[in-house]
């Protein structure tokens, strides 16, 4: 039997082993804690470094891609055309014109007025605008405005329209080309007052709607007071009231030429409607009917 002399020395030793554990088991675990918050530092510095430079390359990119990528602006054109329409009781053939020479005789060009007798009211004429955008071919409809083409007829032959410059271009809401103004000069505060030194009669009717491929006259808010002025549609023009004489169609060469005018641009817009002179110039050089 041991003596209480060895067991104090047993309990001793064993108080001694115990407290090696423990500080050998504080070790390790200081140590592994360690190791714990430095991977932890690691991974939280890495997640912060990959934000910032995440967040760093999209505000770049954003950036660039707005400056060098502006919102599209492009004109949209749709390719649908519209029908020409029709009236409900086809004119007499022949019929009667009432040109009406300007009573203040102030005219860019000088024109003799168009015969308005014996004006056929059926069949077509095969016109071409030779332009500095390119060839607009163009079907003129006696049965829709038997006076317009006539007059249109009269004033190409005597080369009215050469060396006139389309003037109004609209590429929203009313998506046409406005030419025929003798005086034009791109001046949108000046164009659009000229016109041949006569006035016709107005040949619009209810049924009319305008869109893509539509040639029409162009006239004032006045009754009658249409003149040498037109304009093709090329695209969109559902709030227009028909009140504009419909004397034709335009071909798809001449579509061709006209979005290529329209994607262009304005120039100058007016700030009221948005319209104004076409960027890419449209001059006539020269008009050949047959």
């Amino acid at each position: 039997m041991a003596t209480n002399q060895q067991r104090r020395e047993a309990a001793k030793r064993k108080l001694e082993r115990q407290l090696e554990r423990r500080l050998e088991q504080q070790k390790r675990r200081r140590m592994i804690g360690a190791g714990v918050v430095g991977v932890a530092v690691l991974v939280v510095a890495g997640v912060v470094v990959w934000i910032v430079s995440a967040n760093s390359g999209d505000s770049t990119d954003t950036a660039a891609s707005s400056s060098a990528a502006p919102p599209s602006t492009e004109v949209q054109i749709p390719t649908q055309r519209t029908a020409l329409p029709k009236r409900a009781t086809p004119l007499p053939n022949p019929t009667t014109c009432d040109f009406k020479a300007d009573a203040t005789g102030k005219a860019p060009k000088k024109v003799n007025l168009p015969d308005g007798k014996n004006v056929p009211s059926t069949g077509t004429v095969n016109v071409t605008l030779k332009s500095t955008a390119g060839d607009i071919p163009l079907t003129l409809d006696r049965a829709l405005a038997p006076c317009a083409v006539q007059s249109f007829v009269s004033l190409a032959k005597q080369n009215f329209y050469n060396g006139t410059m389309c003037h109004r271009l609209g590429t929203e809401g009313l998506q046409m080309l406005q030419c025929g103004d003798p005086s034009a000069t791109g001046d949108p505060t000046q164009d659009g007052q000229g016109g041949p030194g006569y006035t016709m009669p107005d040949e619009a009717f209810p049924e009319i709607k305008y869109g893509r491929g539509i040639l029409a006259m162009a006239k004032t808010q006045a009754p009658n007071s249409g003149g040498s002025q037109f304009f093709m549609v090329y695209g969109n023009a559902d709030g227009l009231p028909a009140d504009y004489s419909v004397f034709g169609s335009i071909s798809d060469e001449g579509l061709k030429v006209l979005d290529a005018v329209a994607k262009a641009g304005i120039a100058n817009p007016n700030p009221q409607d948005g319209t104004g002179a076409p960027t890419k110039q449209v001059k006539f050089t020269g008009v050949t009917v047959s």
